[in-house]
């Protein structure tokens, strides 16, 4: 009996998350989609995860790469890289690219990202404040480097440190700006950020904690910053790297229900049955993801509906985060905070540059905060997920699998 004609797949968006879902979905039926996919850069999908090593010199753009040229013809994809989508007509199921091209589709993937916060002050749209997302931020910090002078990363989170570290190691005198009290502070507790400090410090980054951005200052391209406090800091390169909003415009002009982001149900499917959406651009049951683990997990959930497979259901699972930063251990997982009832195991070997904090609830580990030695990490982590009984370990936990296995 002969199948019948392939439906058409069009994604919008050339990353991680869509190629992700692709690549799931041609494992499950390689044969049930003429798969089209426009992407905003005029390249091949790349491993955002990997631009620090990147600015850093430790990696070149073609070593991460995850999707060549010959992939997507091996395929049968069409690809339209550095051809946006403008518009999506959900009545004539059609969407538009900026080159005027339109394409029909009887199921439409969105997986627009999301784009660097530019804090709103005076002067943030100036050459020389840039964003760090892609691989273009990546060149412009480069051309930045090569000429020397000051650079101010605005945003001591994971994103930011790494960028200001890349910066340093290429040359430049760079200063971290935090608007809380505490680097990393969505994942590490006060000691742990304090030992994050010191040790930045003493390669040579120059951070201030507490500092409120009020202007950015240049005649045509970036001259200084100023702070609330009066200060002033010199600057040829700003690094916003302040969070991330969303992608939701094509999505919120075509008519799909959005709040922060792209909303979606356990199977990701949107509020149009014919449209899912993956990664940075969805929200589900109120959250929103940034982190590579959650977003490969719902790439197999929407690739198992789009295969007509529906027997898979997104359940958001606790998160690990690692610096990328040569030289500098740490890791942190779960719930680092504690809710009321919950009591904390800690380690500390200043001698050694270590620290270790798990938080408890009950007989069960919910958070763990590990820096200088992180080896036990993902054993902590499995622990979380896997929400095991503690009780029998409990006063050996701080000291890893190898004692407590022993036990």
């Amino acid at each position: 009996m002969d199948r019948p004609l392939k439906q058409r797949l069009v994604v919008v968006g050339n990353g991680m998350a869509g190629m992700r879902t692709v690549e799931e979905l041609l494992e499950l039926d390689a044969g049930m989609y003429d798969i089209t996919v426009f992407g905003a850069e005029p390249r091949v999908n790349y491993n955002r995860i990997l631009l620090s090593p990147v600015l850093a010199g430790e990696k070149q753009a073609e070593d991460i790469v995850l999707h060549p040229r010959a992939w997507y013809e091996q395929h049968g994809i069409a690809l339209h890289a550095g051809d946006p989508v403008v518009s999506l007509d959900r009545r004539r199921r059609v969407v538009r690219a900026h080159s005027g091209l339109e394409v029909g589709y009887e199921r439409l993937l969105l997986a627009t990202g999301s784009s660097p916060f530019i804090v709103p002050v005076p002067g943030s749209q100036l050459a020389g404040v840039i964003g760090f997302r892609d691989l273009d931020d990546v060149d412009t910090m480069l051309a930045a480097s090569r000429r020397g002078g000051h650079a101010v990363v605005i945003g001591g989170g994971l994103l930011g440190l790494e960028a200001a570290n890349g910066l340093l190691r290429r040359g430049m005198d760079v200063t971290v700006v935090h608007l809380t009290h505490s680097l990393m502070n969505q994942q590490l507790d006060a000691q742990a950020a304090l030992l994050l400090k010191a040790a930045l410090e003493r390669r040579g980054l120059r951070i201030l904690l507490g500092a409120q951005t009020d202007s950015i200052a240049g005649r045509g391209k970036v001259e200084a910053v100023r702070f609330a406090d009066g200060l002033e800091l010199p600057a040829d390169l700003v690094v916003m790297a302040a969070g991330v909003r969303p992608n939701i415009a094509l999505a919120r002009d075509a008519g799909l229900y959005c709040e922060r982001a792209i909303v979606v149900d356990d199977t990701l499917q949107t509020y149009d049955p014919r449209v899912y959406a993956v990664g940075e651009c969805v929200q589900h049951r109120k959250a929103t993801f940034g982190l590579v683990a959650p977003i490969w997990e719902q790439a197999r959930v929407c690739a198992a509906h789009l295969a007509g497979r529906g027997h898979r259901r997104y359940v958001q699972q606790a998160t690990a985060t690692r610096l990328k930063v040569t030289g500098i251990d740490l890791y942190s997982a779960g719930d680092i905070v504690g809710l009321d009832g919950s009591e904390d195991l800690v380690l500390r070997d200043r001698h050694a540059g270590v620290y270790k904090r798990l938080v408890l609830a009950g007989n069960r580990v919910t958070g763990a905060v590990l820096y200088g030695d992180v080896a036990d990490g993902p054993w902590y982590f499995d622990l979380i997920q896997q929400g095991r009984d503690i009780s029998g370990i409990r006063d050996r936990l701080l000291f890893g699998p190898a004692m407590c296995e022993a036990a």
